[in-house]
């Protein structure tokens, strides 16, 4: 079945969906962008996903392309043509088309947005789930507002490069001060040897996940001990469990980092019980 894009307005066969060659996304990678998963006909998280969406549109001044109750439409209608009930909608928003300058053009130009969705299959993570991923750690070399999720990604993807090129599938960033920060894709969250759940806190230096923000609410309903805190590479390999999280898998746990096996060299209990319990919790709606 072909897939269907929705580009500014209108929904497009996906190879012929574009926009404009001075939109600023392309020119200045001035925009931003959610992912969302959904599983068995239902979206996951989605009011948390457009009040972060709503957030990054502020802190760049970029303005709502519409309504959120007409996003929420449109939302649902491409995910429906494209039949997806196991898989992820991306969704993009740029500051619009302009003559090329770097200063903002003028008031009252046009916002794109383009949304396009598409089906995964729930085995490839079910496999990465069973036997947990690679990791290796980086400098952390991004500006300094990751707290917005902008569509300037290049440093993300040269680090992911460097895990593919090493045999993993996750690069973990560590900033100047030896602290992990986060991955690539990913927040990231360790075990502790007293059994502590423990993630870096997300006022400065990382993206607030939001899985990450609902694992939270899923470790609380399991009785877990959570605590916001910086933690280095030699933690994580002390570690009882290192595992990421992110909107399409939710939690991948880490077996190795930098080549040196974490605990066992198996995925823990601990994740495999929030992955478990995780949708459970998750604000769920229906396509």
């Amino acid at each position: 079945m072909p897939r269907i894009s929705y580009v500014n307005g209108q929904y497009v066969p996906h190879a012929q969906a574009g926009v404009h060659i001075e939109d600023r996304g392309y020119q200045f990678a001035d925009g931003v962008y959610e992912v969302c998963e959904v599983r068995h006909g239902y979206i996951v998280d989605i009011t948390r996903h457009l009040d972060r969406l709503n957030r990054s549109l502020s802190e760049l001044r970029i303005a709502a392309p519409m309504s959120r109750a007409a996003l929420v439409t449109v939302i649902r209608e491409t995910l429906r043509r494209n039949k997806v009930k196991n898989g992820l909608f991306y969704m993009q928003v740029t500051r619009g088309v302009a003559r090329r300058d770097h200063v903002f053009p003028a008031e009252g130009t046009r916002p794109s947005i383009v949304i396009t969705a598409k089906s995964t299959d729930p085995s490839i993570i079910a496999r990465k789930n069973a036997g947990g991923i690679k990791a290796i750690s980086v400098p952390d070399n991004r500006w300094d507002r990751v707290d917005i999720k902008t569509i300037g990604l290049l440093p993300n993807a040269m680090a992911r490069q460097q895990a593919k090129e090493a045999g993993a599938q996750e690069a973990i960033y560590v900033d100047r001060d030896g602290f992990v920060t986060e991955g690539a894709a990913t927040n990231v969250w360790i075990v502790d040897a007293d059994g502590t759940l423990i993630t870096r806190p997300a006022e400065h230096g990382i993206l607030r996940g939001i899985t990450r923000t609902t694992l939270i609410d899923v470790g609380a309903k399991l009785g877990l001990e959570i605590a916001e805190r910086k933690f280095t590479v030699a933690d994580m390999l002390a570690a009882r469990e290192v595992f990421i999280t992110a909107a399409t898998s939710i939690c991948f746990p880490v077996v190795s980092l930098d080549g040196q096996t974490i605990a066992n060299g198996h995925p823990g209990s601990v994740s495999q019980n929030i992955r478990e319990a995780f949708f459970d919790v998750a604000e769920k709606i229906a396509i």
